[in-house]
């Protein structure tokens, strides 16, 4: 495609104009902002990417955002320096332990009721092993004298809830157990935090983690991370076994209200009965009760299946940078593609209804208006709450039940927030441009405002007002601007890097069997 056939798209269709702009990573459904200059009075209308992370709705933006972090997770699977040392150098405090809170109230406040921390007798006991202050892997040495420091990927899966067709779909859904499923995957969230808190204490170290959840073909979550250091399968496999979280929630098996709901009293401001107008529990009540020693049972438990895997990875190697996009694979798409939306067969349209099922009625946290089926006033309760009609992401049909991130990332994981992995992608390009003596794009110049600096701003951002009839011709004129400027940039991009090329000599190591080179340079990146 050249220049002059994107300047001319007036006569194309809506849709070819998005495949257009999609094949060239432009973003198909801007956000449009008018930014007004304060100093010189001008005005411009400015497109700022939707920031989708979903393929359906933003192709180029989702695959943008999958990059970003598939880089995030090549920085720090394999590094060697370790940001313990430093954070130990810049709080000293930390060397001294945790303090102890102070418990004494003075008598006037209620005393601070705890849970039982004994473990449940149906689980194997944890790994004992002691603690170092360090977050990479150890250097392992090999007979031969070679040293290299591996680090582990690994896999861990929910348990069965009934046998299950090639297809995904249960072979007897009478008798699969879609409310223990729909139940884990509401707190699967939970069940990873403690599995990354048991295996920092059984593994020895503080261990670092970029780990994405995905979908399996019967729709239970699973999750694929990459642990920095070598651990033993056997004891990877020892702790998810050992792995469990309580959810100490009131009970919710049986719904009070089925054929009618709770109302609204303004004046105690909290639901009540439909007919006797009695007050329902409220949240902290129905709490207090699961502390009584006849009802001190959690609402759930979680636990991981038998399905645990784990391989170590050498730095550097095309197995690995393959393992790194496999980690990556799903994140533009959301949980319920695990079936196909275009070829989904009949059965698996109904499983997938009766777990959205599940997943709708049962309460995703305090907050949520599903309690009031169960007769308990939700935590911070407002006026025309409906069981059934939570706003929040756990009870999407895209979601089914998993309404946390997609992406769990340990915090000294690469050393870099997401923000400055995206300026150093950004800085590659800008430096080849500068090399071959192109000007780069300044398409960050109102950035500083935008993120709300301190200062007094100089561009004044507003909403483009919208109108009826006028929106189409607006998005059109926009999307054709941005596809010609994307076009320019990209032929200016492809000149540079040809210039870096032809301008440095060949690099007798890098080859195409044991090496690639660096998009943005131009430059060798072993991978052997």
């Amino acid at each position: 495609m050249t220049t002059a056939t994107a300047a001319r798209p007036a006569a194309m269709s809506d849709q070819a104009l998005r495949d257009i702009a999609a094949k060239l990573g432009v973003c198909v459904r801007p956000i449009l902002r008018r930014v007004t200059d304060t100093t010189t009075g001008e005005s411009e209308t400015v497109p700022l990417p939707c920031g989708s992370t979903r393929e359906r709705v933003c192709p180029p933006c989702a695959t943008k955002a999958r990059r970003l972090r598939i880089q995030q997770c090549r920085e720090g699977w394999h590094r060697t320096d370790d940001p313990a040392d430093q954070d130990q150098a810049n709080d000293p405090e930390s060397a001294a332990g945790p303090v102890e809170p102070d418990h004494d109230h003075g008598g006037d406040l209620a005393p601070l009721r705890h849970r039982s921390t004994r473990r449940l007798p149906q689980f194997p006991p944890l790994p004992v092993a002691p603690m170092e202050h360090r977050t990479v892997g150890r250097e392992l040495t090999s007979p031969t004298g070679k040293t290299y420091r591996p680090s582990t990927f690994l896999t861990l899966t929910l348990p069965s809830y009934g046998p299950v067709h090639q297809d995904g779909t249960p072979k007897d859904p009478e008798s699969y157990d879609y409310r223990r499923a729909a139940l884990d995957a509401l707190h699967f969230a939970k069940l990873m935090d403690r599995f990354w808190q048991n295996l920092r204490r059984c593994a020895g170290y503080q261990v670092q983690y970029f780990g994405c959840v995905e979908p399996q073909r019967r729709l239970t979550l699973h999750a694929h991370a990459a642990v920095r250091g070598a651990i033993p399968r056997g004891l990877i496999r020892a702790v998810a076994a050992a792995t469990y979280e309580q959810v100490w929630w009131p009970a919710h098996d049986e719904p009070v209200y089925v054929d009618q709901r709770p109302l609204w009293d303004e004046r105690s401001s909290t639901y009540v009965d439909p007919d006797t107008l009695v007050p329902l529990a409220s949240w902290e009540q129905a709490m207090d009760a699961t502390y009584e020693p006849d009802a001190a049972q959690p609402a759930h438990l979680l636990c991981f299946g038998e399905q645990v895997d784990s391989q170590w990875f050498i730095p550097g190697s095309p197995r690995t940078d393959r393992r790194v996009g496999y980690i990556c694979k799903y994140l533009t798409k959301s949980i319920a593609e695990a079936y196909d939306p275009d070829r989904m067969s009949p059965r698996q349209r109904t499983h997938l209804i009766r777990l959205h099922r599940e997943v709708r009625w049962l309460p995703c946290c305090p907050e949520c208006p599903n309690w009031l089926s169960f007769g308990i006033t939700p935590k911070d309760p407002e006026p025309e709450m409906r069981p059934g009609h939570c706003h929040r992401p756990a009870h999407a049909l895209e979601n089914l039940g998993h309404g946390g991130r997609r992406v769990l990332v340990s915090r000294d994981w690469s050393g870099k927030t997401l923000a400055e992995h995206k300026a150093d992608r950004a800085a590659v390009v800008r430096a080849a441009l500068a090399e071959a003596g192109i000007e780069p794009p300044d398409s960050d110049r109102w950035s500083a405002d935008q993120m709300g600096d301190h200062r007094t701003p100089r561009y004044v951002w507003e909403p483009v007002d919208i109108t009826p009839g006028t929106d189409v011709e607006t998005y059109r004129v926009i999307l054709r601007r941005q596809i010609t400027e994307r076009l320019r940039w990209q032929q200016e991009y492809a000149q540079a890097k040809q210039a870096l090329v032809a301008a440095r000599p060949p690099d007798d190591n890098c080859s195409a069997t044991d090496g690639q080179r660096d998009r943005g340079t131009g430059t060798c990146r072993a991978t052997a």
